[in-house]
C-alpha cells in the first residue's frame, strides 16, 4: 500500500511512522526546507541550541508525545525545568500560577476564593461535554464573578481571540487548565532537534520525506491519488493531508461541493505572530518566563500592549545555550487579514520593542542585537458552542483522502502533544481500512 502524507509536522511524521511500521510504502512532501511545521527552529551563528519560531513547550500530563518519544529512544533528552508565569495587572508582576501565590493578586478575598475553587472544579472535572454547551465568557463570569473575569481573563480571551473571543466555548478554556503543568518541558537542542530526530528515525524506518515540495495539486484517478509536488509526480493509494483547512481545500478542489467540503471551510482560525529579540540584557529581571499581558480591546491599538505575551526564555533555559544572548518573545496571535501579517518586519520589531520600557524602566534600544520576525496565517482555531458537532472526520467522501489537522484536536488546544495524538489517530484508521 503506497500512501502519501502531505506535511512534515509533528502529526505527519507520527502518522509516517506508524504507517510505515504498519508496511506501507510512505512517502511525506513537505512545503519548507526543514521538518517541524508550527514547531520548527531557527538557529544563529553564535548559538548551541536552535529557537523555536513560536514558542513551544510541553507539559507533563503530554502523555502522546512521551510515549511516542519512548518509542523513538528519545525520552532521555526530554527535560522538565520548573519556569515562573506571571500576570502583568495594575503596573506590576504577579505569580499566576494556581497555589499559595495566587493570594497576592490584586483581587478581593470573595474573588480570591471564587477563582480558587471554580479553578480546582475545572481541574478535577472530568467531563467537558457539558462545557462546550456555553461560552467560557458567560461561565466564568457567572462562577468567577465579574471582578476574576474583568482582571484574568476576560484580558486573556480578548488577547488571544480579539473580536471573536465572546464566541469561544468553555470546553476550550477547561482543557487549557486541565492539561496544564508548573514544570515544562523541551528537548535537548531545542524543538527543531527533536523533530530532526523524530525525522530521522521515521526515514530509518523506510520513509521518504521530500523537503521543499509544496503539493500542487491531487487528482483522484482510476489508479489512485495522482499527486504533484514541485517536479515529483507520482500515484499513491492513500493521501493523509495535515494541511490547514484551506490548504486542503485547495489540494482537493473537489471537495468544495460536498457537505464535508463545506464543513472544513466553515472552520475558523486565527494566526499566530512572534517577534524574537536577542537582547544584551533581561527584560523580566524578576525571573519570569512568561508574562500575560492584558488586553481590554479587540482594538489593538487601544490596548497598553501591542501583543499578548512576553515570554523571556532564557528565564527558563540557560543563556549559555544561545551564546549568551538573551531570548524574548513578544507574542500575539490576529487574524490572517490583520495589519500584522502585512506590515514590514522592521515596524514589527520597532513597535513591539516599545513595550519593554514598560515593564523594564532601564530597557534602551540598544539592547537589542539583533531580531526576526515569524508570521503563521493558521495557528488556532476557533472553538464555538457545540463545536464537537461540527468537526469533520478524519475520512473525507474522495475515498483514499485522509485529512488530520489541528482544527480536529478538540477540546484539548493545539500543541505538538495533541498533533502526535491524532496523527496516530489518523493512521490507526488508514490502517484498518487497508485491512482486507
Amino acid at each position: 500500500m503506497k500512501t502519501a502524507i502531505i506535511g512534515a509536522g509533528v502529526a505527519g511524521l507520527a502518522a509516517a511512522w506508524d504507517l510505515a511500521n504498519a508496511g506501507h510504502d510512505v512517502v511525506v512532501f513537505e512545503a519548507a526546507d526543514r521538518v517541524g511545521g508550527l514547531a520548527s527552529g531557527f538557529k544563529d551563528e553564535s548559538w548551541a541550541w536552535s529557537l523555536e519560531k513560536f514558542y513551544h513547550h510541553w507539559f507533563q500530563t503530554d502523555a502522546d508525545l512521551l510515549r511516542f518519544a519512548r518509542e523513538l529512544g528519545l525520552d532521555g533528552k526530554i527535560m522538565f525545568p520548573r519556569p515562573k508565569t506571571s500576570y502583568w495587572l495594575d503596573g506590576k508582576i504577579y505569580r499566576s500560577e494556581m497555589n499559595l501565590s495566587t493570594l497576592q493578586l490584586p483581587l478581593s478575598w470573595l474573588g480570591l476564593i471564587r477563582l480558587g475553587l471554580a479553578g480546582v472544579f475545572l481541574k478535577l472535572t472530568p467531563w467537558w461535554q457539558p462545557l462546550e454547551n456555553t461560552t467560557a465568557d458567560s461561565w466564568l463570569r457567572r462562577w468567577m464573578g465579574d471582578e476574576v473575569y474583568s482582571k484574568l481573563w476576560r484580558p486573556l480571551l480578548i488577547g488571544k481571540f480579539a473580536d471573536r473571543y465572546r464566541d469561544v466555548n468553555m470546553a476550550w478554556m477547561w482543557a487549557r487548565i486541565k492539561a496544564r503543568s508548573v514544570k515544562l518541558g523541551t528537548y535537548q537542542g531545542g524543538f527543531q532537534s527533536f523533530m530532526d530526530d523524530v525525522a530521522d528515525a521515521v526515514r530509518r524506518a523506510g520513509v521518504d520525506i521530500q523537503l521543499s515540495s509544496p503539493v500542487i495539486s491531487l487528482t483522484r484517478e482510476a489508479a489512485g491519488w495522482k499527486l504533484t509536488a514541485a517536479d515529483i509526480e507520482i500515484t499513491v493509494d492513500h493521501v493523509l493531508s495535515t494541511s490547514s483547512p484551506t490548504g486542503l481545500l485547495k489540494q482537493a478542489p473537489a471537495l468544495a461541493d460536498t457537505s464535508y467540503g463545506r464543513a472544513v471551510a466553515s472552520l475558523d482560525s486565527i494566526g499566530a505572530i512572534c517577534v524574537v529579540y536577542a537582547l544584551k540584557h533581561s527584560v523580566l529581571t524578576d525571573g519570569t518566563y512568561w508574562l500575560n499581558l492584558p488586553a481590554q480591546s479587540a482594538d489593538k491599538a487601544q490596548n497598553p500592549f501591542p501583543f499578548l505575551a512576553m515570554v523571556e526564555h532564557t528565564n527558563w533555559l540557560p543563556s549559555a545555550n544561545y551564546g549568551g544572548d538573551v531570548l524574548v518573545y513578544c507574542g500575539d496571535y490576529a487574524d490572517p487579514n490583520h495589519e500584522y501579517f502585512t506590515l514590514s518586519d522592521e515596524a514589527m520589531i520597532d513597535r513591539f520593542s516599545q513595550a519593554f520600557k514598560t515593564v523594564n524602566p532601564d530597557f534602551e534600544p540598544g539592547w537589542i542585537r539583533k531580531a526576526w520576525v515569524w508570521r503563521a496565517p493558521y495557528a488556532q482555531p476557533v472553538p464555538r458552542v457545540g463545536h464537537s458537532a461540527r468537526i469533520p472526520d478524519l475520512e473525507t467522501p474522495l475515498p483514499g483522502l485522509w485529512w488530520a489537522s489541528m482544527s480536529q484536536v478538540y477540546p484539548w488546544d493545539r500543541g505538538t502533544n495533541y498533533a502526535v495524538e491524532i496523527g496516530r489517530r489518523a493512521a490507526a484508521r488508514m490502517i484498518a481500512e487497508a485491512q482486507p
